[in-house]
């Protein structure tokens, strides 16, 4: 399923062209009558020389060790990841090959970047933002019969952002009275960063990081630490958070035991609205 989705995705626009600029050098030099146009100096077999080949091979390396610290493990994950590498490398490529296409690229680089940003999730959700650092702890402590799966994550991490959709999804697949999303901008908020143990450096390896809380206290966390201070990394993809967190079983043990309301004859000797109306009607 997974699969079938990314490549609906690649249909959209700023896939489509980020492709096509991330892969317009290698096919423009690739192909007879396009390379003799525009490479008219060059092998007349249309051969990568030995700078080419370089600049491609420091690519390569640069895009597989940035997607792995950013956790991408999806089409999409490593098609995002990659497209400003590769467009820079091309960028350098088409000066190398002549400064005029250079500047044109440049400029193509420069428009597409402003008028096709990436697209972002936008179906429901059901995730509730806390805007202060003592936001969350007051919330755990105010009915402690919810269960909360919250995320601590930062606005500028790549990892972040690309699980930023899959939460959204999960929320609104499992979210109940009982069972609930929350999100902590970290960045914004370093006090709760502090206070849960959240590392938000530049650095971190621990972005994002999401905690399952029950009777307001945490239960699971991931990515987890050892009491040596060892890391143990996690790839928050869909299945991977279903598992480590349990939400089938945690979701179905929710609904099971739905909040009950109570209703409560407020001090001013007022009725609720709802049981106001009903004794009106048996008079």
């Amino acid at each position: 399923m997974a699969f079938k989705k990314d490549l609906r995705l690649l249909f959209k626009p700023y896939y489509l062209i980020n492709i096509i600029l991330s892969l317009g050098y290698i096919v423009a030099k690739k192909t007879p009558g396009i390379c003799s146009l525009l490479f008219p100096k060059s092998d007349p077999l249309c051969e990568l020389d030995s700078r080419e080949t370089e600049i491609l091979f420091f690519l390569v390396i640069v895009i597989m060790i940035r997607t792995r610290k950013t956790g991408s493990v999806t089409m999409i994950n490593y098609l995002t990841s990659s497209f400003v590498y590769t467009k820079v490398a091309n960028q350098i490529l088409w000066f190398y090959a002549d400064f005029r296409m250079g500047l044109v690229y440049g400029v193509i680089f420069v428009l597409v970047g402003l008028l096709l940003p990436e697209p972002t999730y936008s179906g429901p959700d059901s995730v509730v933002y806390f805007r202060t650092a003592n936001g969350l702890e007051e919330e755990l402590s105010r009915d402690r019969r919810i269960v909360w799966l919250v995320a601590f994550y930062t606005a500028w991490n790549p990892a972040c952002v690309n699980f930023a959709p899959i939460f959204s999804q999960l929320s609104a697949e499992y979210g109940l009275d009982n069972l609930k999303f929350g999100k902590v901008d970290v960045g914004r908020y370093p006090d709760a960063a502090k206070k849960y143990h959240v590392n938000d450096s530049s650095v971190s390896k621990q972005l994002p990081t999401v905690i399952l809380f029950k009777d307001g206290k945490e239960v699971v966390r991931r990515p987890t630490v050892d009491s040596k201070g060892k890391l143990y990394k996690f790839f928050f993809t869909e299945d991977n958070t279903k598992a480590a967190f349990d939400l089938n079983n945690v979701y179905n043990e929710c609904k099971a035991n739905p909040l009950k309301i109570k209703k409560k004859i407020a001090s001013t000797g007022v009725l609720p609205l709802e049981d106001k109306n009903h004794h009106e009607k048996s008079e």
